[in-house]
């Protein structure tokens, strides 16, 4: 295979996962590209980025989910490469054949390994021939009558998901038929507006179990190997909020296991660059195929700070053609990481969006401490986009370390605006149940006591209205023209003839 060095990369998401890769790209001494739409005109990887186009809309469907845009950037910025981050166009088959067919290599696996392993019936399929224990399911469904039929066929209570992407989307669990067509039709609109694909997967629902990932990775010289897992059992909503690896559950003989599951389901499939397989874990260690997330994921840097592989950069080579530059018996695991992700969401709202402008935005800082975020005081936190605005990833020896380190970094983590979810993350780091590793996917739902939170909250509130005293105070005693450029836009100081 010969490499084929790239020089200039369109990064066709927004938020962190753009500025994480625009960062990446940056390391390599790639030009990075990026899109934006009105809303995000000034926002932080617009600015970071080399150049910068305009997608002309506010909704997702009219920007970063609009293919026909997104390709025509990519003609005019003469792009070597894409990359989609996740969420939006990152699993649609069709825009990666499109993109190829435009010339642009596409980071991520090819449109042929999206049909197969991103469509979650013909993934459970090829995991079955293979001899991965699987969850019974249907076949990916728009037709509501149809639905309700193979939901009876499975036995209530089953689980719908999205056919064509991840992240929660469209995730409801509907306990009994009087319930299913109202919650099958609000799962196909969430759906819809997030992957512009309509198709419901259904499954039997398994009660109380881990969700237990392994990440890995494949290049097109037959190299296939697996990074061990991250263990994402605290969800609301079916969305994660919480991630650690290695996971306090798993036996070094069962990682070895779904690591070898994971690599030769991949390996089938053909697949190339970075993806994830997906598992439910029991209460007496058995494990069932799950999904596979066919692109990188939100909770990728707690794999990263275990190993000390940059995941991105990997993807990034991958697409140029070069080797994994590591092989399965080069990776060592060193310690242990958590991920909280951080929402505007009022946790003691049903996590509510919450809307406004962010006052004061002071990411923690300080030994073994990581923030990815798109966000800046200043910025109008809206309706139309998800509404995540930092993920704290924490490193430590072992396990309690990690938990120590997240408690003190969230603690100094400073919003104003907008409600978020960081007195929830605290919240979920002092409870036994997690400390003990004893969760499990329902914890939000059936464990987590809400009363914790006001308590949490009100020394939030304290530290921030602190904060707020202290940034003012610095103000006043800096000279007037140093006050006038205080958190001004990086915007004014960029050439405006690079943003067409």
């Amino acid at each position: 295979m010969k490499t084929r060095p790239l020089r200039k990369i369109l990064v066709a998401n927004r938020g962190e996962i753009a500025v994480r890769i625009i960062r990446a790209c940056r390391d390599l001494g790639i030009q990075s590209i990026a899109v934006y739409s009105d809303p995000d005109r000034t926002a932080l990887h617009v600015q970071l980025a080399d150049e910068a186009y305009p997608l002309k809309g506010t909704r997702a469907s009219e920007t970063y989910l609009d293919q026909s845009k997104i390709l025509t950037v990519a003609a005019q910025a003469t792009v070597d490469a894409l990359h989609p981050g996740y969420g939006f166009l990152s699993e649609n088959q069709f825009f990666s054949a499109a993109v190829e067919q435009a010339g642009v290599r596409f980071i991520g696996p090819p449109a042929k390994a999206i049909r197969l392993l991103g469509d979650k019936t013909s993934a459970r399929t090829l995991a079955r021939k293979l001899g991965l224990p699987t969850i019974s399911g249907t076949e990916a469904l728009a037709d509501g009558g149809r639905a309700l039929a193979a939901a009876k066929d499975l036995g209530f209570p089953v689980l719908l998901k999205a056919a064509a992407g991840g992240g929660g989307k469209g995730m409801r669990v509907v306990q009994s038929e009087s319930k299913f067509a109202s919650l099958f039709e609000m799962a196909q609109s969430e759906v819809q507006n997030a992957f512009g694909d309509d198709r419901i997967f259904i499954e039997q629902y398994i009660k109380r179990p881990h969700h237990v990932e392994i990440q890995v990775l494949a290049d097109e010289h037959g190299n296939v190997v697996h990074l061990g897992e991250r263990d994402c059992s605290i969800q609301r909503r079916h969305q994660k909020v919480v991630e650690e690896s290695p996971s306090p559950l798993i036996t070094p003989e069962l990682r070895n296991a779904m690591g070898e599951a994971a690599v030769r389901l991949i390996r089938a499939a053909g697949y190339v660059n970075a993806g994830t397989v997906e598992f439910l874990v029991d209460a007496s260690s058995r494990y069932y195929f799950l999904e596979v997330n066919t692109r990188l994921q939100v909770e990728h840097p707690v794999t990263e700070a275990v190993t000390g592989f940059d995941l991105v950069k990997e993807q990034i080579h991958v697409a140029g053609g070069d080797a994994l530059s590591f092989t399965q018996k080069q990776i060592r695991f060193n310690g242990h990481a958590i991920e909280c992700r951080i929402y505007a969401e009022d946790p003691l709202n049903n996590f509510l969006p919450s809307t406004g402008r962010l006052a004061h935005f002071i990411p923690p800082d300080g030994p073994c401490v990581r923030v990815d975020s798109g966000a800046l005081a200043g910025d109008l936190i809206g309706i139309h986009y998800d509404p995540m605005l930092a993920k704290v990833i924490c490193w430590g020896g072992d396990r309690p370390q990690a938990i120590a380190t997240m408690r003190r970094a969230l603690r100094e983590f400073v919003i104003t605006g907008v409600e978020t979810t960081l007195p929830f993350c605290q919240a979920v780091l002092k409870s036994q149940a997690f400390v003990d590793g004893n969760h499990n996917t329902q914890f939000i739902d059936k464990e987590f006591d809400f009363n914790t939170l006001r308590e949490i909250e009100g020394e939030e509130h304290f530290f921030a209205a602190l904060a707020a005293i202290l940034i003012k105070r610095s103000l006043a005693e800096r000279p007037q023209e140093t006050q006038d450029t205080v958190g001004q836009s990086l915007w004014r100081l960029k050439r405006e003839d690079t943003y067409r």
